[in-house]
């Protein structure tokens, strides 16, 4: 099942089931128990939440501290713009000159590789955005690399300061197929969940509705439409795009995860 993935979270210790949506997930978890006679504590679905840039920004950023003996010194001056849906993360060294040595720049990469999978709101991975190393300094003695790495770290930390990110969230794209007693009721339900009615049409004596729906909204929807239809109409519903939240559903996701 190329669209079933399993995990495990290091800091919980907890093993996370990623699926394609609610239903999916009960059929595995209903497999392990029933299959392999694994009773386990299942939580909650969560929904996959993404971040990403809302404008360039340039963060110039100094990791120092002195302790007994040797000290640690880094400077980073890191570039970080948003690219468009889908490119995906890239990394560039720009510094001429030797402001950052060459090997100490594997360290800059390291940190914030490691640091966007973190991200800064409520902790879900940066996408699309490009990090460009275009300045920095080094002392000769309190440098190394795992100075730089902290070093980029922290200034991949300071976007939260500069309000340059925004949460982004999975849109499904939902089909229902109904009679056409409940078509009324089924749009407004839909749009209840902040559903976009994409259009309808016929399918033999059945009407079809296309929606992009929240997948955060469509948790429970099976026994909902089950109830409303009294039975007669089903639905299925596959990951579309992400698409920015809305700002007070943001701050209530950001606020359950800080």
């Amino acid at each position: 099942d190329p669209s079933f993935r399993v995990s495990t979270d290091s800091e919980s210790g907890q093993t996370i089931l990623k699926g394609m949506g609610e239903l999916h997930l009960e059929i595995k978890v209903d497999i392990l128990r029933r299959t392999y006679k694994v009773e386990a504590n299942i939580g909650a679905p969560q929904v996959a939440y993404r971040e990403t840039l809302t404008k360039t920004v340039e963060i110039d950023y100094t990791h120092k501290k002195q302790t007994g003996g040797s000290g640690q010194f880094a400077r980073v001056k890191i570039v970080f713009e948003p690219q468009e849906a889908g490119k995906g993360y890239e990394f560039t060294n720009e510094i001429v000159g030797g402001a950052v040595p060459r090997e100490y720049v594997p360290g800059v990469e390291k940190g914030l590789a490691a640091q966007k999978e973190q991200g800064v709101l409520a902790g879900f991975p940066l996408i699309d955005f490009k990090a460009s190393l275009v300045d920095g300094a080094y002392h000769e003695v309190d440098s190394n690399v795992l100075t730089f790495e902290i070093a980029a770290r922290a200034a991949f930390r300071e976007l939260k300061e500069k309000k340059a990110v925004k949460l982004l969230e999975p849109i499904m794209k939902v089909e229902v197929v109904t009679p056409e007693d409940w078509v009324g009721s089924v749009i407004g339900d839909l749009n209840s969940r902040r559903g976009q009615i994409q259009g309808q049409d016929m399918r033999g004596n059945a009407t079809v509705i296309n929606a992009m729906v929240p997948l955060a909204n469509m948790f429970g929807y099976v026994n909902t439409l089950r109830s409303m239809t009294q039975g007669r109409a089903s639905y299925s519903m596959v990951f579309d795009h992400y698409e920015q939240v809305p700002n007070s559903v943001a701050d209530e996701i950001i606020k359950k995860n800080a």
